[in-house]
């Protein structure tokens, strides 16, 4: 007489579960869709706001934070000129980035969880909005700077530990939840970060920061719109090995890049504001050491590109994307410094720099593919 099977535990149950929920297509409908295509194109747009606002000297437009003056918090055109609404416009865009977010996690939610997960989530948000009125009704005697910074930490923190419960509950498609929750989160601390460079007086280092997290939250966004369309479940190499590690060394050659020319503008003549002179590293020769990992990026970027094509790989798409973004900007990052650095140009490297990050991110995530499961799987 045959064994009987023994009966699963509840804990390979569970597992069992958890992973066919994981595999799962995920029926994405069109507002989730266009929302998170909007996220990503406002991500990419408030870098350009936050370009114009230091390549026009307006960093100080509005001199106050979170109000733009004493008294007021929209600017007065009489008291401070274009300059005050071209910041106060990019503090506008930092609310319309940050509904954007909020709507693509309130639509990622419903998906993968129905109605339970998105109502905990808005219970956790009204709990975030009352508690913060309370810290800052509670510190009003302490300065309104100091009460705004304290009311965006606890509203912050409410957040994050919305994002924590939500997250624990998640079993299916966490990779989209994570990525959303990142993204609203990384907005609402880049507005606090935003006001500490008011305060500090454009300290370029705030600033530098400020900008790099901004073109984090692009890429970010890019790798939502990737999965949002993936194929769940586990993932094997869609390249050969020396490909992937060349591809990793090139994310490294792209990120010194983007440092040593965050720290270039921000030593250089874009201060952000007329009156402020910066006086620490030497930005000529910033511009050059900046350069060199440029002209590295792009040559390792046409290498994989080439080898991509030659042997018909899965990301060869993206690299010829990629490339093609490098060498523009290798071109507009010569003219800028031949041409004096004008603002347009630099405004233009700015936000370029951000695609390219973006690109790269997707070229990172084709090379894996869903694993082929095996016939009696």
């Amino acid at each position: 007489m045959p064994d009987a099977a023994a009966p699963e535990s509840a804990s390979t149950t569970g597992e069992f579960l958890t992973r066919v929920q994981n595999q799962d297509p995920l029926a994405v409908r069109a507002p989730l869709r266009v929302l998170a295509w909007l996220s990503f194109l406002a991500e990419v747009i408030i870098i350009g706001t936050g370009g114009a606002v230091r390549l026009t000297g307006s960093g100080l437009g509005c001199s106050e934070w979170p109000l733009c003056t004493p008294e007021s918090l929209v600017p007065i055109y009489a008291d401070q000129g274009v300059h005050g609404l071209i910041e106060f416009g990019n503090r506008t865009m930092t609310g319309v980035v940050g509904l954007l977010a909020l709507a693509v996690l309130l639509l990622t939610l419903h998906a993968i969880g129905g109605r339970r997960l998105l109502v905990r989530a808005l219970w956790f948000a009204l709990g975030g909005i009352v508690l913060a009125v309370v810290v800052y009704i509670a510190t009003t005697t302490l300065g309104p700077v100091l009460g705004a910074a304290l009311m965006s930490t606890a509203l912050l923190l409410s957040v994050v530990a919305g994002a924590a419960d939500s997250l624990r509950r998640t079993t299916r498609r966490r990779d989209l939840a994570v990525l959303a929750w990142v993204v609203l989160v990384g907005i609402m601390a880049q507005a606090v970060v935003g006001g500490f460079a008011v305060i500090s007086d454009l300290n370029p280092f705030i600033v530098g920061f400020h900008y790099t997290a901004s073109l984090l939250l692009v890429c970010v966004t890019a790798a939502f719109l990737v999965r949002l369309n993936a194929v769940p479940g586990p993932r094997e190499p869609a390249v050969p090995t020396w490909f992937s590690i060349l591809s990793h060394i090139t994310g490294l050659a792209l990120a010194a890049t983007i440092f040593f020319g965050v720290l270039t503008t921000g030593n250089g003549p874009h201060s952000g504001d007329a009156n402020i002179e910066r006086h620490g590293f030497d930005a000529t020769i910033l511009a050059h050491v900046h350069s060199w990992p440029g002209y590295i990026l792009a040559a390792l970027v046409l290498t994989l590109t080439i080898a991509s094509w030659v042997q018909r790989l899965q990301p060869r798409k993206w690299l010829l994307v990629l490339v093609v973004a490098i060498l523009v900007q290798v071109g507009v990052g010569v003219w800028q410094a031949r041409e004096g650095l004008p603002e347009l140009l630099v405004g233009i490297h700015m936000v370029l720099a951000s695609l390219s990050a973006a690109t790269y991110t997707v070229v990172v995530l084709s090379l894996k593919r869903p694993a082929q499961r095996s016939a009696d799987a």
